[in-house]
């Protein structure tokens, strides 16, 4: 059920990978071959290429392979492999918990949580990202001190379409350009992943949690972060945009003492594991002392 917490599946992040992943992130050849693939061009090359009708032979496979259950997403005939990459799931899969206390996932994914220390950074694999790099803004980076820093890592299995997780109002946005490296954390031990990534933030004072920022970011062959860019209102689990292609990270940060993040979640990162969970689920919840006026 949507509204549970504590009983999350888990899984151990990697620390071995595919021959190519291994290739182009731990040899040098490779990390040149990787400059390449990197830039934006080649993303966009992809989009092309799988945009075409003729990409549809690619579907049947990629189900397959990322045990998909096709059950679970409308009827539809897709025109295109990304036209089914973005496909839409039925409504009862992904169900929003009605209490607006709830602090609900944004998106599928596998989640790991960091606090953001008074310096405005946190601490992935001892790498430190800097949330002053992530926003290219230091004023901004410092409203966020001492807060919360979901990461939802979405891989192909994934749904890959994403929801505000609160009813409030848009205070700005901004797109970032930047290279595409993987979002597998063996790219973290190498690269300043978030802070050099293509990627898309959104401010939002919301009803329930303060502040909020949720951060989308591209990854490898993934350049397009679609968002609907909506300067108004927003309201809960109204969908707030998609990613085509391939794997992509939504960033969320939380304000200091604003949002309780579920234990089990921070201890399975303690562990150097990844919470799995559906866009919907509870991860946490306003800290009772922030009820709204």
């Amino acid at each position: 059920m949507t509204e549970k917490a504590g009983s999350f599946k888990a899984v151990k992040i990697p620390d071995t990978y595919g021959f190519a992943t291994r290739f182009l992130y731990n040899t040098v050849p490779g990390r040149i071959v990787l400059k390449l693939l990197i830039k934006t061009f080649v993303s966009k090359l992809a989009g092309l290429i799988l945009r075409c009708p003729a990409s549809r032979v690619f579907i049947k496979g990629f189900v397959k392979n990322n045990n998909i259950n096709i059950e679970e997403y409308n009827d539809i005939k897709y025109r295109s492999f990304n036209d089914f990459f973005i496909r839409e799931i039925r409504e009862e899969f992904r169900p929003l918990s009605e209490i607006d206390s709830v602090v609900a996932a944004p998106s599928d994914g596998k989640l790991t949580a960091y606090h953001i220390s008074v310096d405005s950074v946190f601490d992935i694999k001892n790498s430190k990202y800097s949330v002053k790099n992530l926003f290219q803004d230091k004023e901004l980076a410092e409203e966020f001190s001492d807060g919360e820093c979901l990461i939802f890592r979405l891989t192909p299995d994934d749904y890959h379409r994403y929801i505000y997780i609160d009813d409030g109002e848009v205070l700005s946005q901004k797109r970032i350009n930047g290279v595409l490296h993987t979002v597998r954390p063996i790219a973290f031990e190498h690269y300043d992943v978030f802070s050099q990534n293509t990627r898309e933030y959104t401010v939002i004072q919301t009803k329930n949690f303060g502040k909020v920022a949720q951060i989308e970011v591209g990854a490898l062959f993934v350049g397009r972060i679609s968002n609907h860019n909506k300067n108004r209102a927003i309201k809960r689990g109204e969908e707030k945009g998609m990613f085509e292609f391939g794997g992509s990270t939504i960033v969320m940060l939380f304000q200091k003492d604003m949002v309780s993040i579920d234990k089990t979640i921070y201890e399975n990162t303690d562990l150097n594991m990844e919470t799995i969970v559906k866009m919907g689920d509870k991860v946490g919840e306003r800290v009772a002392a922030q009820r709204p006026q």
